[in-house]
């Protein structure tokens, strides 16, 4: 690959700058304005109109929507977290001279892979202000590695190569400083986000940080044809989405749906399992003037793309693939089958279509019968809506590690994809 692609380089962008969920839908927003798209307030009314272009954001979930002429929602939705560390409040435990920081985990990480890397904190403060309803939120991240969790020697655990169970309260605390006797731990974190923040420590309210692998994206390889990068699933779904969206020029209600916690579960207000976005939906529909049965069949006529990470075979370990079902690196985007996700025969065909049509490439994957895979957004949020789906997403190794990998040019089918299904007539 002498050349990065335009989508390879965008790409890179969102993995270095989504730091957090909350800087994920921020960046979104920045890119959506800049694009001419108008907030809505989700508790407000929407004041929309046919050929215009708007979001709708709380901190980390973003519907982001363009209004064509013909009453069918097509909607590719993707998710804005992954697996991570989740600093505690009052988080400064101190122990052999170093302070180091109480974690929760977050998603099903692998959690020897966070060792031994240079970690950052991102996330948002609440800050007090004249309104207790009210409390500002603000973005907070800092630009240099802040914390290490620091692996034991393997002269003191000689079984470590053999596979050493990892316990999240005690092996995955990270190390953030040295302290003297003398120390008060504190209030620590919470100085440290006041002073990043110019506010008074004691008008942060509460805040939710996530500690980050802080190496930036790389292109690896003799021929620089594979992507390195924490964040991979779901980033490369985001940034697909978004910008299929953006390249679109279809006549359909078109919305690029970017949803927060499916690592957990998605059963929060701003996951799939919600009625967030059956809300935007019928909120769209009111103000586009749509009947209940209107709004009903905009639905059941549309299509859901749930975009999410797949499994490609492992070199190393072909076995855990499905033998006739595996999606390979660097062989395009891959629809995936299997009773855990939302594709059927008819959405599988509708796929299958759009890409023999833009000469896009595309491969099944199928888990392999006794090794079920993980799930998407794809079946809560079509059977909230009836409407037809099917799951998609580029092929990648190492899924939930700290760093994981790709085929740089997947990521250019998969925003042909998504731009082909939002344009279909």
């Amino acid at each position: 690959m002498s050349d990065m692609s335009e989508f390879c380089t965008e790409l890179m962008h969102w993995l270095d700058g989504g730091r957090s969920p909350w800087h994920t839908v921020a960046m979104a927003e920045q890119a959506l304005t800049a694009q001419g798209f108008t907030p809505l307030e989700l508790g407000a009314p929407f004041a929309v109109k046919r050929g215009g272009r708007y979001f709708v954001s709380s901190g980390t979930f973003l519907a982001a929507i363009t209004v064509g002429a013909r009453d069918v929602f097509r909607i590719a939705a993707s998710h804005t977290d992954w697996p991570c560390m989740r600093i505690k409040p009052q988080p400064e435990l101190v122990s052999g001279g170093c302070c180091r920081l109480s974690v929760e985990p977050y998603g099903g990480a692998i959690l020897n892979t966070w060792l031994d890397r240079p970690l950052g904190l991102a996330g948002v403060a609440l800050v007090r202000t004249d309104d207790p309803m009210r409390p500002a939120r603000r973005l907070v991240a800092w630009d240099e590695p802040l914390a290490i969790i620091p692996n034991v020697a393997i002269h003191l655990n000689r079984e470590v190569n053999k596979g050493v169970p990892t316990k999240p309260n005690v092996d995955m605390l990270p190390l953030c400083r040295t302290v003297q006797d003398a120390w008060e731990k504190k209030g620590y974190l919470v100085g440290k986000l006041a002073e990043r923040l110019g506010a008074a420590a004691e008008d942060i309210l509460s805040f939710e940080l996530c500690a980050y692998c802080h190496e930036p994206a790389q292109l690896v390889g003799f021929e620089q044809d594979l992507l390195s990068s924490a964040r991979l699933d779901n980033l490369t779904s985001v940034h697909a989405c978004l910008r299929g969206l953006l390249d679109a020029d279809g006549d359909t209600i078109n919305l690029a749906v970017l949803y927060d916690n499916e690592e957990i579960g998605s059963n929060t207000r701003r996951g799939a399992d919600s009625s967030t976005l059956t809300v935007i939906l019928e909120k769209l529909a009111d103000a586009l003037g749509l009947s209940r049965a209107q709004y009903l069949d905009a639905c059941v006529n549309g299509m859901l793309l749930s975009c999410d990470a797949a499994h490609a075979v492992h070199p190393n370990h072909p076995e855990l693939a499905d033998v006739t079902c595996g999606a390979l690196l660097g062989r395009g985007v891959a629809l995936k089958r299997s009773p855990r996700y939302s594709s059927d025969a008819d959405t599988c065909a509708m796929i299958s279509g759009l890409c023999g049509a833009a000469n896009i490439p595309l491969q099944t994957y199928m888990n392999r019968a006794d090794l079920p895979g993980g799930g998407t957004v794809g079946s809560m949020a079509s059977s909230l809506l009836a409407m037809p789906a099917a799951d998609i997403g580029v092929p990648i190794l190492a899924m939930h590690s700290a760093r994981e990998l790709m085929a740089a040019a997947d990521q250019d089918a998969f925003v042909r994809l998504c731009t082909a299904f939002y344009s279909a007539k």
